[in-house]
């Protein structure tokens, strides 16, 4: 399993994060909630993204998709903007095509997220960023609404 480092947007600390681990990460100088952005393949999918202890956007794209790169600068920023509540998981559809065949990705870019091992919604294609931000967060509501009863 990979880790990455982050920079905390809050202080500016330099912060070494899983690919997976329990909770969320968090500043280890301002304690901060940080931004959960992974990459992850056929081999550690369900450990990075189907258990992961909150929401997975799962990201299918490919380098050579022009589309795939206009969608992935609105992602990372949504994962910004939700520190510690999502985490963005990038999936190569070239390096993993398990993957793609049992999620049935037919189109690139597709979005996916996965709450408690669930997809409880699904995208496909490359919409306008205030169109990919109210699905997201009609997805996340959806499991707020469920939590509750």
């Amino acid at each position: 399993m990979t880790t990455a480092l982050v920079t905390c947007p809050n202080c500016g600390a330099t912060n070494r994060i899983p690919a997976a681990v329990a909770g969320h990460p968090r500043c280890g100088k301002c304690r901060q909630d940080l931004p959960w952005i992974v990459a992850a393949g056929d081999a550690d999918f369900a450990a990075i993204a189907e258990q992961s202890s909150v929401p997975a956007l799962v990201d299918f794209w490919a380098a050579w998709c022009g589309p795939c790169r206009m969608v992935s600068p609105v992602l990372d920023r949504l994962a910004r903007e939700r520190a510690g509540r999502v985490k963005l998981v990038k999936v190569d559809v070239d390096t993993s095509p398990a993957l793609s065949r049992r999620f049935d990705v037919q189109a690139i870019p597709t979005m996916l997220v996965i709450i408690d091992g669930t997809v409880v919604a699904r995208q496909a294609g490359a919409p306008p960023a205030a169109a990919l931000r109210s699905w997201l967060d009609e997805a996340l509501a959806a499991r707020n609404e469920g939590s509750r009863r």
